[in-house]
């Protein structure tokens, strides 16, 4: 393996160029004159500069999940946003899911799934599934993606050296774990070796129990962990809505605050609640600013974050407009993204 001046592994000329491609269309809003018109390109990788500038060695954190991580366009699609932020210099980190196949493969074998409040009930077969679909495909296949544009990317899972160290989260949901420590050290050599980590959200105990933890949670506390500047939630909704049925009333950004309010009178409620209530929370141990998108927009974090715009919610704390390009900045005149 070959390393660049940025200590990042290169890539293939081609690879590098399918990135880019891929960053000056999603920027260019689609338009396919991106490819052909060296003007337009221009124009696009111009407006991008101000954010590759701000978000240069930035930790970013992004929990892939939902409909992005069963469709292959979109799969593929996060892939090279995902390799694009790399080359660019952020530092993402990739924590991942895969609640919809493991349900698929313990339908395969007969068993069926329960649930209590959300989370899948998990007895010691379940719980042996959950690890060899986390670990044995679903990271694999993450990783693999990444990889196809060079060598970036390097699967983990939480057991490894007990990065996520867990406890049972409740006794009716069997080995289902809640986060109590992350080691980050394996995190911060994979990114230090300029590579890309990807993390299945299988935990351990000090006894060496296993554990099966909402990824949702996981990349929480992992983005606590590190710092990070950005942590970014895909979802299958366009973000904070005013009105959940209605994707017209987009909320672009809240504070702790305007969080703690909403609940109180009922304009946050269900599932919306503990997401949202994470998000800030993750804010006030550090984390930069928080960001729910639609994971099943092409080339969404792209948009959210090399865009005036930013297309999903952004939650900060309290007082501040989040990080992103200077005032002074032509771009950020609009604000930071999203």
């Amino acid at each position: 393996m070959t390393a660049g001046p940025d200590s990042s592994p290169s890539l293939s000329r081609s690879a590098t160029t399918e990135a880019a491609a891929a960053a000056t269309t999603a920027i260019g809003g689609g338009v396919s004159d991106v490819h052909r018109d060296p003007d337009v390109a221009v124009q696009v990788l111009l407006q991008a500069l101000p954010y590759i500038e701000a978000f240069r060695g930035a930790v970013v954190v992004v929990k892939f999940g939902g409909n992005a991580m069963g469709d292959p366009d979109l799969f593929a699609q996060f892939a090279s946003d995902i390799v694009l932020m790399h080359r660019v210099g952020m530092r993402p980190v990739v924590v991942h899911g895969g609640g919809p196949q493991i349900g698929e493969w313990l339908s395969k074998l007969g068993k069926t799934s329960e649930f209590v409040g959300g989370r899948r009930v998990t007895d010691a077969e379940t719980l042996e599934v959950a690890q060899m679909v986390l670990i044995g495909k679903v990271n694999a296949d993450i990783v693999t993606a990444l990889n196809g544009f060079g060598p970036v990317a390097l699967g983990l899972a939480g057991t490894d050296a007990h990065l996520l160290e867990a406890t049972a989260h409740d006794p009716e949901l069997g080995f289902v774990g809640t986060v109590t420590k992350v080691n980050p050290e394996l995190i911060t050599r994979t990114l230090t070796m300029g590579l890309i980590p990807v993390i299945a959200t299988i935990g351990v105990d000090r006894s060496g129990q296993t554990y099966n933890i909402n990824a949702d949670d996981a990349a929480t506390a992992i983005a606590e962990e590190l710092g990070a500047e950005k942590l970014i939630f895909l979802t299958d909704v366009p973000g904070l809505l005013a009105d959940a049925e209605d994707p017209s009333t987009l909320i672009t950004s809240v504070d702790g605050d305007d969080v703690d309010e909403m609940i109180s009178d009922g304009s946050i409620s269900g599932g919306m609640v503990p997401k949202m209530s994470g998000c800030v929370r993750a804010i006030e141990h550090g984390v930069g600013s928080v960001h729910l998108i639609d994971g099943r927009r092409p080339h969404v974090l792209l948009l959210e974050l090399l865009t005036d715009a930013g297309v999903g919610t952004m939650v900060t704390a309290v007082g501040t407009d989040g990080p992103g390009p200077s005032d002074s900045d032509p771009a950020g005149a609009t604000g930071a993204p999203s």
